[in-house]
């Protein structure tokens, strides 16, 4: 096997095809102990401090090992980067070319069936025929049925749910467009790939489409590499979790009556589809318009008694609407319907009479209906099981996966605490290129002035940055307080483009603010990670609050209950560590590189008041600290852009 030394080396291939290449011992480190873990296919954590290079780190072991490899990303945006840039780099430098699929989850390809259906009922369903025909014609030529290649077809919207399948009404191999379906193609294209690159979804849903004849991608692996790995635990608890929402049963009745209108109707099952939303009626009007102290949501025993009886009721309607189908199919489209409605009825008898020690269940309503929710308490054995039916590689790499040298927290949340671990910082001299401001004398968070407060802390670094910021927020109700509290100053509006996170999607927002370079930016809990804003355009971090998940939070609410039934000390072992995982993240968004400086700003005081802060200090990069805003505003000032404000 080629040495991984040389490849790495300062005149070794990847030099040669970068020219911005820096070689560094703890890249080549990680790739040497990635390449053992695929070739003893054993578990292995490995924390990369920003900068260390980690994608070409695993995809050059993953490339010379010559096995089978899945990698699996957090985003579709690092999941389209590497198959587009980095894989086609590094196969080519280090000469290893290979065969990889791109694939992407069953939403993102026409659904022939589906179209047909479509089309035989545009009238009856409304849609707009321009629409429709623009991908009619586009499905007569189509090769891969990707929708990305419908520039035209929105992201959401009636159009595109109308002519892709959900797990839900996919008819499986008795669909008979199955032997063309674009699905289909696509995950035998993967299952013959050296190399498959998912993302995080579409992998732990694998282990469900596989029961639906699409084959199992995990299966053939022998080696697979999840990227941006702190995600999982909250992901792969809502996989084995539970969701039932009103409009399932809304698409239900929808395709059933479609269905039953292609075999030229049945007055008698009118009465069924009847009960079946009446009792959906009943059950949404059960709950409050809203749902307590968190907005749309509630935990499961604020609900009102008499949900559970109409929740039962419902379960009952669908049973019958079950039988009524059965009887009535005459074709695979109906009787799917019917497996459906069973299926319903099943999932919502569960959630509502799981018992409390099982899982976490909440109630939520907003204008379209409601959605009844359940995530265990406990996703370590069952992940674990998974781990262990498949003997291939198990890799994990993020750059937040422990607290100081301690991996324990997202090991034990996996069932993964006999892994392999690896820690390596990130190159960056932190201590040279940030500081870290905590503000003196900062009224307590719970306190009515505190959002004022930081903005006042905020407005005079953004004054000597000269815009280029991050304003990040716990909560979209903080968020929009401080908009308003900007937009509605004395002196007047900052100078400084400002952008909220919601009046846009977040590409965009990211978009413009790097195109800006001076702009201001708010944003909550989608902008602390994966955001990726190198050079000058951002150059100052303030982060308003200590990202510890709201103890009013229904599902937050009853695994603390969980914890101190079973023993536990629910704040030292969850709260604690999961708001240092995301502190250390939303830190994370201000050194990208070696020549980035800046300033991060942590305005809540419990940082230094309470003891707690020092394990949430210890979790952070080695950034130098200071109470003094006048140090702050100068530090940045240095090293803001030149030029009048605009």
């Amino acid at each position: 096997m080629t040495d991984i030394g040389d490849i790495f080396a300062a005149a070794g291939p990847l030099a040669r095809a970068l020219p911005d290449y820096t070689p560094r011992r703890s890249q080549q480190r990680m790739a040497v102990r990635i390449a053992e873990a695929i070739e003893s296919r054993g578990a292995l954590l490995v924390e990369a401090g920003t900068g260390t290079g980690k994608t070409f780190a695993y995809l050059v072991p993953a490339l010379l090992s010559g096995r089978r490899v899945i990698i699996s990303t957090g985003t579709r945006t690092l999941q389209d980067q590497l198959y587009a840039k980095d894989l086609p780099l590094v196969a080519a430098a280090i000469g290893r070319p290979v065969n990889v699929a791109l694939l992407k989850g069953r939403a993102n390809y026409l659904c022939r069936q589906r179209l047909a259906t479509a089309t035989a009922q545009r009238a009856l369903d409304g849609f707009e025929g321009g629409s429709l025909a623009v991908i009619e014609r586009w499905a007569a030529v189509t090769a891969t049925g990707d929708l990305a290649e419908v520039p035209e077809l929105a992201d959401t919207g009636a159009i595109r749910a109308a002519v892709t399948s959900t797990r839900e009404n996919c008819l499986g191999q008795r669909c008979p467009e199955w032997s063309r379906c674009h699905v289909v193609a696509a995950r035998r294209a993967a299952n013959e790939a050296d190399l498959v690159i998912v993302n995080h979804h579409l992998l732990l849903a694998d282990l469900a489409l596989k029961e639906d004849g699409f084959g199992d991608l995990l299966g053939a692996a022998d080696a697979v590499i999840l990227d941006e790995a702190h995600q999982l635990p909250d992901l792969v608890t809502q996989f084995f979790g539970v969701e039932f929402t009103s409009r399932q049963i809304e698409h239900l009745l929808a395709d059933a009556r479609v269905e039953l209108a292609g075999q030229g109707g049945d007055a008698s099952l009118t009465a069924h589809f009847e009960a079946v939303a009446a009792a959906l009626a009943a059950a949404r009007d059960s709950l409050p318009s809203r749902s307590g102290a968190n907005g749309s949501r509630l935990a499961w025993g604020d609900a009102p008694v008499s949900l559970e009886t109409a929740l039962d009721a419902l379960a009952d309607a669908l049973e019958q609407l079950h039988s009524a189908l059965a009887g009535a199919a005459n074709g695979p489209g109906l009787a799917h319907s019917a497996m459906r409605a069973a299926q319903l009825a099943a999932t919502l008898t569960r959630v509502a009479h799981a018992h409390e020690s099982e899982a976490a269940r909440s109630v939520g309503r907003d204008a379209r209906g409601f959605t009844l929710s359940m995530l265990p308490f406990d996703i370590a054995p069952r992940f674990r099981a998974i781990v262990d039916a498949r003997p291939c590689a198990w890799i994990f790499t993020s750059a937040t996966l422990s607290l100081g040298d301690d991996f324990s927290h997202f090991a034990a949340r996996l069932g993964l605490g006999d892994a392999a671990t690896l820690r390596i910082d990130s190159p960056f001299d932190f201590e040279r290129q940030g500081l870290l401001y905590l503000p003196p004398d900062m009224p307590d968070p719970a306190s009515s002035d505190y959002l004022a407060a930081v903005l006042g802390e905020a407005l005079p670094l953004i004054e000597a940055a000269r815009g280029g910021a991050f304003l990040l927020f716990t909560s979209h109700r903080a968020l929009g307080r401080v908009a308003d509290l900007i937009r509605a100053r004395a002196e007047g509006p900052l100078e400084y483009p400002i952008l909220v996170q919601g009046t846009a999607p977040r590409e965009q927002l990211l978009r413009e603010f790097r195109a800006l370079g001076n702009a201001v930016l708010l944003g909550t809990a989608s902008f602390w990670e994966g955001v990726d804003v190198k050079g000058e355009a951002l150059r100052l971090v303030v982060i308003e609050k200590l990202p510890f998940a709201s103890p009013e939070d229904p599902l937050v609410k009853a695994r603390i209950a969980h914890l101190e039934a079973t023993g536990g000390n629910a704040f030292r072992d969850y709260q604690l560590p999961e708001a240092a995982l995301a502190l250390k993240q939303g830190v994370g968004r201000l050194i990208r590189s070696e020549e980035d400086r800046g300033v991060v700003a942590i305005c809540d005081p419990r940082l230094v008041s309470r003891g707690y802060g020092r394990v949430l200090r210890a979790s952070l990069p080695p950034l130098t600290v200071t109470r003094e805003q006048d140090e702050s505003c100068r530090f940045l000032a240095r090293h803001a852009p030149a030029g009048p404000a605009p």
